[in-house]
Parts: C-alpha cells; structure tokens; sequence
C-alpha cells in the first residue's frame, strides 16, 4: 500500500500517498491508520516525519486521533462543518447552548439504539474505561470531560456508521464547550455519571430501546444543566462591578 521514501521532505510525500489512498477508496471514512511506529516503518521514514505529516492530514480535515484510540479517516467535510458550527456558536447564538442540547436530544438516542444492536467488545471496552476514568477524576474538569467524550464517541463508534462518526466529530469542540460550561453545576458530573451507567447497562445487554430511554433521560438532564449554567452566567454578567 504505502511506498519506501527517499528524498527530503518526506512528511509532504506521506501526505501525498495517504491522501491518494483517500481519494482511490483504499481508505474511507472510518478506517483507523496503523500506529504510528508501524507507519514510519512502512514508509522508511522517521516518527518524526510521521508526526508532521498526521499533523497535516488532521488540520486539513482528512483525519481525527482519539486518545487512547488512534487516527482514524474522516470524509473530509468534518472541519467544514465544525467550523461553520463553532462560527454559529460565536456570533448572535446567546442560546447556543441550549439549542445544542435541543439538537443532541434529537440524535443522540438514535445513535445509542443504534449502537446496542451493532456493538462490539471493543466499544465497550472504551465505554468502561471512559466510565472508570470519570469516577477518578471528580476534581479534574479537564479529565473528566475528555472521559466523557470518550465515552459518546465510542457509542458513535459502535454505530458503525461512518456519517455518524463524522458528525459527532464536527461538534467535538463544542461537545468539549458544553460539558466545561455544565462541569460546575452542582450534582452535574454525578448525575452524568449515573446516566453514563444506565447507558452501558442497556448497551452491553444489546437492548435497543432501553439504550434510547437511557440516552433521552441523560441528554434532558444536560438540557437542565445547561439551562442551570445559562442562568448562572447571565446573572453573573449582569452583576454590576464593584
């Protein structure tokens, strides 16, 4: 698949084979990229040289890498996407937030039913070790919530639909804004937590509709929370200086 390099700016020549791969059909969307030490071996190269190059793909929108996870293809139109999202976000959407949650609730539980009748142990792997690292990580915001997208991204996994997969993906850094917003709200992380539970019962007992119940009740109580933090912040905005 991939060819032996010999010339000096090899990063550019890694991008030029992987996106030809992309553009043949050899890779699609959803494929995972070999570890990054098994590409620098394929392709002669230094780690180095490998880094820059999934560095590139990943600002172009081509791919995605998930902690703990690996690189994956993405079909391109992510950042697009995420772009116009975030730009929406930031100008004239005072309710941002909520429509978000309005949006999830729509979504989200279609992906979880969707996700017990097709998932595998490596899904739930993810969702277990997303679920034990939040419980770790109580006074660690920053823990938590890349558990917690962890957790939602393995679910979109197991859906094993590469539209879904990319469509989470473009409302990543939003995903990643909303839990941060909500993460302060008291009773916030462990009421996330219990939902999270019900959630990877009903998957791991392969039971669709029990999968959408526990989904819809998780995401109305991110709606609350995030109408909390709304609240929260507006007062906060109108408080006068002192």
């Amino acid at each position: 698949m991939y060819k032996i390099l010999r010339t000096s700016r090899l990063y550019e020549q890694i991008i030029e084979q992987i996106e030809g791969s992309i553009l043949s059909g050899e890779l699609k969307a959803g494929d995972q990229l070999p570890a990054e030490r098994e590409l620098a071996v394929k392709f002669g190269v230094s780690r180095t040289a490998v880094r820059e190059a999934v560095k590139a793909l990943r600002e172009k929108g081509l791919v995605e890498a998930y902690s703990g996870r690996g690189t994956f293809i993405t079909n391109g139109t992510s950042q697009a996407i995420r772009q116009s999202l975030d730009l929406m976000m930031k100008i004239g959407q005072p309710d941002g937030g909520l429509h978000l949650a309005e949006m999830r609730l729509i979504l989200e539980p279609g992906i979880a039913a969707l996700a017990a009748t097709r998932v595998e142990e490596q899904h739930l792997t993810a969702m277990r070790e997303a679920i034990a690292v939040m419980d770790g990580a109580r006074q660690d915001p920053d823990a938590f919530i890349e558990a917690d997208l962890d957790f939602h991204l393995a679910l979109a996994e197991a859906a094993a639909n590469p539209m879904i997969l990319s469509l989470l993906d473009s409302i990543v850094g939003l995903l990643r804004e909303q839990r941060l917003r909500i993460f302060n709200v008291q009773g916030g992380p462990e009421r996330g937590q219990f939902h999270h539970r019900r959630i990877l019962a009903a998957i791991e007992s392969r039971d669709a509709e029990k999968a959408r119940q526990a989904m819809h009740a998780h995401l109305e109580q991110v709606r609350e929370d995030s109408q909390v933090s709304s609240g929260a912040r507006e007062k906060a905005l109108s408080k006068p200086a002192s």
